[in-house]
């Protein structure tokens, strides 16, 4: 039974980084559809195309630096 209480901080890392993960690529599919619909539906491809690649950047630094 020792081990049982030894792997739970291994898990809660395991369960933090996949809602991270997952986190993330739900922001992500979000940016990108926001992005489409401003360039096609909208448009305004340039704003489209700047918030598309500014905000995936954005995106990837924050994830990357705060834990």
């Amino acid at each position: 039974m020792a081990e049982a209480t030894d792997d739970y901080p291994a898990h809660l890392a395991t369960y933090t980084s996949f809602n991270k993960l997952v986190t993330f690529g739900i922001l992500w599919i979000v940016l990108l559809l926001v992005s489409m619909a401003l360039g096609l539906v909208g448009h305004l491809p340039l704003l489209g195309l700047l918030l598309g690649v500014g905000g995936s950047i954005a995106l990837l630094i924050a994830f990357a630096v705060l834990n």
